[in-house]
């Protein structure tokens, strides 16, 4: 929510004509018992099969394995990555300002003064709360990944990782 990439989604999916709701995050685990599938994007796919995704992902994807809500994601094959989760934390995510989430103005005041604002890029997501991987060469569950990894990338490709 903080960059607000639901409502332009929410727009162009109306404009489809295609039947939209947007509600707050908040409100994830309370309207998933309504949802049919979750469909997340996909910014790397480790090896392990796990999934870097936008922030609130993760939130997403808990909410839907508690109510056994298939989660499937859309990557292509140049997603993959050859990392796996304990490997370069830090190169996984990115920290940006925290104007997106609280304003500048309040700061000043002397208790946020003392609060710590943390606003990462991206979500983990282990690969047990993901269904299905959707590629350019097709459908796979997360435990085959380490396989697509060795049979369309040479060992040489791997090196610029290490």
């Amino acid at each position: 929510a903080p960059h607000f990439g639901g409502h332009a989604m929410a727009k162009e999916l109306a404009e489809a004509g295609i039947d939209t709701t947007v509600i707050h995050d908040a409100a994830t685990f309370a309207i998933m018992a309504r949802v049919n599938k979750v469909l997340l994007p996909a910014h790397a796919v480790l090896a392990n099969g796990g999934l870097i995704a936008p922030s609130g992902s993760n939130m997403v994807a808990l909410a839907a394995k508690q109510n056994s809500v298939p989660v499937v994601t859309v990557a292509g094959m140049f997603k993959l990555c050859p990392m796996y989760p304990h490997e370069g934390q830090d190169t996984l995510n990115d920290l940006i300002s925290p104007s997106a989430v609280v304003d500048y103005g309040l700061i000043g005041d002397p208790v946020l003064s003392e609060v710590e604002f943390v606003n990462p890029v991206h979500d983990y997501i282990k690969p047990e709360l993901i269904d299905l991987y959707v590629t350019n060469i097709g459908g796979f569950q997360p435990s085959y990944i380490y396989r697509l990894l060795a049979e369309y990338y040479h060992g040489d490709d791997w090196e610029a990782f290490e």
